[in-house]
C-alpha cells in the first residue's frame, strides 16, 4: 500500500490494479475499513483528526464551524467536517468520519475558495473573509453567540482585510447587516 496516500485509499492504493479479491483480503485482514464504495481507510486514517476530504468528497470545500475552527476563530469544536458542495448534487458520504453536507448555489459556492495543506491532506477551503461572511450569514441557524465570537476574533486579527470582507457581503446580499455588526464592535 502507498504512503503517500495519508490513510484514505481507493483500490488502486491497495492493489495497483484495483482487484477486489486484495481489496476483500485488506478488509478482513482488518488492514483496511471500507468507508463506502469505492474508498476505504488505515487505522491511522480513521485517528487523523483531518481526513482528506477531497477523496471523500471530491470538489468539496471545507465552510462553516470547520473553517472557522481552521482560523481560529470559534472555540466551537464541530461535531463533523462541514462541507459545501453545489446544489443540486447528489454525494454519498460515509458513516465515518461525520461529514455534514452543505448545499449551495454556485454562485456562492464558488466564491472564495482557496487550497492550502493540512496535516498532509490538500485541502479546498473558503477564505477567511468568506467565512467571516457565512457566520453573518447563517447567524439565525448557528446562533448570535457564535457569530459574535467568530467576528471579535477575526477583528482583532492583524491580517484582516476589511475592504475583502465588505466585498463578499456585497456580493452575498449581506453588505448592510456586515455594516451594522462591524459598526457595532468596532
Amino acid at each position: 500500500m502507498d504512503n503517500t496516500t495519508k490513510g484514505i485509499l481507493t483500490p488502486r492504493d491497495i492493489d495497483e490494479e484495483g482487484r477486489y479479491y486484495f481489496v476483500r483480503k485488506a478488509i478482513d485482514a482488518g488492514e483496511v475499513v471500507r468507508l463506502k464504495n469505492g474508498l476505504y481507510a488505515t487505522e491511522d486514517g480513521l485517528a487523523d483528526t483531518m481526513v482528506d476530504v477531497e477523496r471523500i468528497v471530491p470538489g468539496g470545500v471545507v465552510c462553516l464551524y470547520s473553517a472557522w475552527e481552521h482560523y481560529g476563530l470559534t472555540t466551537q469544536m464541530p461535531g463533523s467536517i462541514y462541507v459545501a458542495v453545489e446544489k443540486h448534487r447528489k454525494v454519498v458520504v460515509p458513516e465515518f468520519p461525520p461529514i455534514t453536507l452543505c448545499y449551495w448555489e454556485q454562485k456562492y459556492y464558488e466564491m472564495g475558495v482557496v487550497e492550502t495543506e493540512v496535516a498532509g491532506h490538500r485541502l479546498r477551503i473558503y477564505d477567511i473573509e468568506r467565512s467571516v461572511c457565512d457566520v453573518v450569514r447563517f447567524r439565525n441557524k448557528v446562533g448570535m453567540d457564535v457569530m459574535t465570537e467568530v467576528l471579535r476574533a477575526y477583528l482583532s486579527r492583524k491580517d484582516r482585510n476589511i475592504a475583502c470582507l465588505t466585498e463578499y457581503a456585497k456580493k452575498m446580499r449581506i453588505g448592510t447587516r456586515m455594516t451594522q455588526y462591524l459598526n457595532v464592535m468596532v
